[in-house]
Formats: structure tokens, sequence, C-alpha cells
């Protein structure tokens, strides 16, 4: 009996090594990642960053080439490019306005801004110093932000690495075909730059086409007259196609739409566990006993330089709200109000959890609308540019926003949009029900983008993932070439049918005339 029970010991013990081993082994512990932030945008940087983080946080070893450096730690090593390109902050809102405000404008600019952001990216000698021959091998994986136009595959390419796309924002729509192998329906699925969540009506849904067919038109307009009149490397590298794209999108944000199995929603990922606010700031908010309101439009735009009709509005409006209210203010406020406070920075994050926040005031960048939507915070929406638009009218969407045009805003609809958000309960409620939405998910984000990019590297750049579309050209994936063969098809039996109809009646006129 003894000899029976070590034999079975034995043998369940052999049982379960042979089971260990032969599952699946996971990715090294410290697979190597190379990462290039190649806009110097705040938000963009944010949401690399907390992809990075994960990364890192789970093991893996991180090398980054970013404009925004934070300082090495375990794991994670910066090379800064700051100088090699042209910041985007603090920037004037009647100039942004005036530049990116309109979708047509903002697509015509979008190539050469792609083209200057490649430039300042390729241009940092430790990024060449790694493209030589011999440092093939240093790396497993490339994380990279994409740009409207593929120069990113040069990088890729040149190394040898699959890559994974960072998106901080929705879907590039004009760029969609380039990394997915597909094209949105224009019909039901909104663009980046449209001022509507749905294309709902007629008009919208024939803006929207008309603004998908010019952006996908320019930009190859742009790529091929570059490419004969100034080329670059990168213009004649191999496409590297994406294995996974990490996309800042969330389905509360961003309403359902088809897309490829490598497309992976991780809106969110940049929230934080809630820190302690600030004391003088705390007991601003918790002295309140009507709440507060919270106003900023962010890192990119200086609230300061609305124009002086427009600041007076919002000062006269809020001032006379029997809540407090933090604002978001570069330099000192004249006449500013008794219930206002006042900084260049607030901890936005911890300030949208507290629970006396009763609205948030904000330009609609998506790292601020999912802290406005984690927190279940009301938001009145002004966007200025991009993706901001579509951003805050998805909340509008949802129930939980106003959006109103800045360059419009008087101290009467200002009022009354401020009054209704904060008196109508239905906003809140609509806020809290799309927190609830946004938090029920099978795993977080940080997960998300560990599991994806450790598969990615487990199956040697999962090609399996990416759409076979991709390998189809423009007029096979429309079906032009099926299309033409049809017509010809249809044409050649119509004049078929027409000859023999023809020679059936000229003989029976013939035989007619001969009786």
């Amino acid at each position: 009996m003894a000899t029976m029970k070590i034999s079975t010991v034995v043998w369940l013990a052999l049982c379960l090594w042979l089971s260990v081993d032969l599952r699946p082994m996971p990715v090294g512990e410290a697979a190597r990642i190379l990462a290039v932030e190649t806009i110097a945008g705040k938000s963009h940087w944010y949401f690399m960053r907390s992809l990075l983080r994960s990364l890192t946080e789970a093991g893996h070893t991180v090398t980054v080439f970013t404009p925004f450096p934070d300082g090495d730690r375990v794991n994670y090593t910066e090379v800064d490019t700051s100088r090699d390109f042209p910041m985007k902050l603090d920037m004037d809102v009647m100039q942004t306005i005036l530049d990116f405000g309109d979708a047509f404008k903002i697509t015509k600019l979008m190539s050469e801004l792609a083209r200057t952001y490649c430039d300042a990216a390729y241009s940092n000698q430790k990024l060449t110093d790694l493209m030589a021959p011999h440092a093939r091998g240093r790396y497993d994986l490339l994380l990279i932000e994409p740009l409207g136009f593929d120069c990113v595959s040069y990088l890729a390419d040149t190394l040898g690495l699959p890559v994974i796309y960072s998106i901080p924002s929705p879907m590039i729509t004009f760029a969609e075909r380039l990394f997915t192998g597909h094209v949105s329906n224009p019909a039901c699925v909104s663009n980046m730059f449209a001022n509507h969540a749905v294309p709902g009506t007629f008009v919208q849904r024939f803006t929207n086409t008309a603004l998908l067919t010019y952006s996908m038109a320019k930009t190859k307009y742009d790529q091929l007259v570059t490419l004969f009149t100034d080329p670059r490397p990168y213009d004649l590298a191999l496409t590297v196609n994406p294995s996974i794209i990490f996309q800042n999108s969330h389905y509360v944000t961003e309403s359902s739409r088809p897309v490829t199995p490598n497309v992976i929603y991780v809106g969110g990922i940049h929230l934080k566990p809630a820190k302690t606010i600030p004391k003088d700031i705390l007991d601003f908010i918790e002295d309140s006993p009507q709440g507060v309101i919270f106003f900023t439009f962010g890192s990119t735009i200086k609230v300061s330089s609305l124009p002086g009709h427009i600041e007076k509005s919002f000062k006269e409006v809020l001032g006379n709200m029997p809540q407090r209210v933090l604002w978001k203010y570069e330099g000192e406020m004249k006449d500013k109000p008794k219930n206002v406070m006042t900084r260049k920075w607030f901890p936005q994050r911890d300030i949208l959890l507290h629970p006396k926040v009763k609205l948030f005031i904000s330009h609609g960048g998506m790292s601020g609308v999912y802290e406005a939507v984690d927190g279940g915070v009301p938001v009145l929406g002004f966007p200025v540019i991009y993706d901001q638009p579509r951003n805050i009218e998805n909340l509008v969407l949802n129930g939980m926003a106003i959006s109103m045009d800045l360059l419009s805003t008087t101290k009467e609809n200002l009022s009354n949009a401020i009054s209704e958000l904060i008196n109508d309960e239905k906003y809140a409620k609509n806020a809290k029900f799309a927190s609830n939405r946004f938090k029920d998910r099978p795993m977080t984000p940080q997960q998300s983008v560990v599991y994806w990019t450790e598969y990615v590297i487990r199956h040697k750049g999962a090609p399996h993932l990416k759409s076979q579309a991709l390998n189809l050209t423009w007029y096979q994936y429309l079906m032009l070439d099926i299309i033409a063969v049809v017509l010809i098809f249809v044409f050649l039996v119509t004049f078929v049918v027409f000859k023999v109809f023809k020679c059936i009646k000229t003989f029976t006129k013939s035989k007619v005339k001969t009786q």
C-alpha cells in the first residue's frame, strides 16, 4: 500500500510537472521595447507614457525617445528629443482657431505637419545610430505614434521589428485604410474632425463623405508630390503594417463602429488612483456649500488668451453662481470674482473625483473627457480643434454634456447652459450611468496593453490579426475591377441580345416583303 501511495504521488507530481512544462511559455521576463513619441503634444505623450508604464510595471525593458522626459527609472530609459520638435503648448485661442478650427483647413495642414514631425524624429542622432546595421537585434518590438502618412515603417523595416501603434485620439479617419486596411462607412461613422458624434442627417452624411474623400485624396496627393520633388529615405521604405493598434477610445466616447481585430480600445489608461488634493484647494472645495465648478482648457490652449468680451462673460456668469469656481488661468486675472480660485495648474484628475464637483467646463481634450466620465461629472464643452468637437458630441449623445461655440458665447447663453447642467438632475444621472459603463470592462486598459504586447512578441508579430484588405490595391478594395467586369459582361450580353433581336426583326421584315 505504501509503495502504491508513493507511486501515485510520483505519478501525480510527474503529470503536474508535464502540464506546467507544456503550457505556452510566457514572453521573456524583460522583452526589449523601443518606443518613439513623434508629436510634441502633452496629451499625446500622456497616453504613450501610460502605455509604457504598464509595460515596465509588468517587467519589460523600455527605451523611449520623447520630447517630454520624466526621468529614468527601473527598466525605463529616456532619450530627450525636446530640442528636435516644435512644441505645441499654451497656444493662443484665436490663432489656434484660425489655423486649425476648420475641418478642411486642418486636413490641408496635416501632411505638412506630419512631415515636419517625421523630419524631427529622424534628425535625432541617437535614433540614427540605432538604425545602423550593427544595432539590429537590440529590441523585440517598436511602439510608436503614427502620423498622417507612413514614415514610421522606415524605422520598423530598418530594425526588422513588429510595430504597435499608439493613437491618443479616435481613429485618424483618412489614415484608417493605411493603418488597418479598411475604410469606415461615412454614412454611419463620423470623421475624426466632424462636429457630430453620428452622421444622422443627409447634410451630415454628405459633408462627412466629402471630408473623408477630400482628406484621403489630399493626403495621397501630398505624398506623391513630395515623393517626386523632395523625397526622404522614409518615403521609399517598405510598408510595415501595425500588429496591434492601441487606441485611446471607449464606447462612451466612440459610437459603435466596426473595427479590425487588431484595434484595441484602451481609453482611460492614463487614469490613476486619486491622490490627496493640496490643502488650500481642498479647503476651497469643501468650504463651498453648493459645490464647485472646474474650468480648464488643458495644456495646449491658454485660457488667458480668450477675447476680452468672452472672458468678461465667463467672469460675470461664474461670479454670480452660488458654486465656487476653480479656474486654470495663466498669470494674474484682473477683476477676479470673489468665488473664483485661479492657478496655472490644478490636479485635474483628483479634483474631478471629488463629490462636490458639480460641473466641468472643458475644451474636450480626450484626457479630460475620460477624467470627467470616470468621475461622473457633467460637462460644458467648448471644443476648439482636432477631435474635440466629436469628443464633446459623444458626451452630448450620452446625455451628460452641452456643447457650445466658444466664439458665440454670450452672458445669457452661458448662464443658461451652466444653470441647466447643474440644476437639471438628468445630466448628473446620465454622467453616473456613463461612468458605470466606462468602468465595466473584462480587463483594465493596463492589463490589455500588457497582454496584447506580449501576444505580438509571442506570435512573431501576430500577422494573423492583420486584415487581408491590406493586401488589396485601392481599386480591388472598392471592388472596382469586379464592378467593371460585371458592367462589361452586362454590356456585352445586352449588345448581343440587341443584335439578335435586330437580326430577327430584319429577317422578319424581309420575309414579309417576299410574301
